[in-house]
């Protein structure tokens, strides 16, 4: 399965967390099964919350892809299809990083990977 992971999820693996705090996402993420994609929209949220001094990381925000890399995870750039994209369901937040996330899980059949309430219940989240 193709799994795009939320920027929790992505800040949880950076800081090497023994385990993410859900377990059921925890063995989906270790799986060797499965597909883990890093969005640069993530990415980009991650370095624009860094540099405003809300969100403290493990490694320096330039060397954050190739802690995801090392994983072996797939990164996915954002275009503008992702940006365009009409979604069958919008989500229930104005964020519009959650909006490219899901736009991006539509076009490139994978499924969101959250912890977010908000977001753990649409159609395109992963759900145990």
């Amino acid at each position: 399965m193709r799994l795009l992971l939320d920027s929790h999820i992505l800040l949880a693996i950076q800081r090497r967390d023994t385990v993410i705090s859900n377990p059921s996402i925890d063995r989906l993420v270790r799986s060797s099964e499965n597909e883990k994609v890093v969005s640069a929209a993530s990415l980009w949220e991650m370095a624009i919350k860094h540099r405003l001094g809300k969100l403290a990381l493990r490694v320096p925000i330039e060397a954050l892809t190739d802690v995801f890399l090392s994983l072996r995870f797939s990164l996915l750039s954002v275009d503008h299809r992702h940006a365009v994209a009409e979604l069958e369901e919008q989500p229930p937040t104005r964020d519009p990083f959650d909006r490219l996330l899901l736009a991006q899980c539509q076009l490139e059949g994978m499924r969101l990977v959250t912890l977010d309430r908000a977001l753990a219940r649409h159609p395109l989240a992963w759900r145990d």
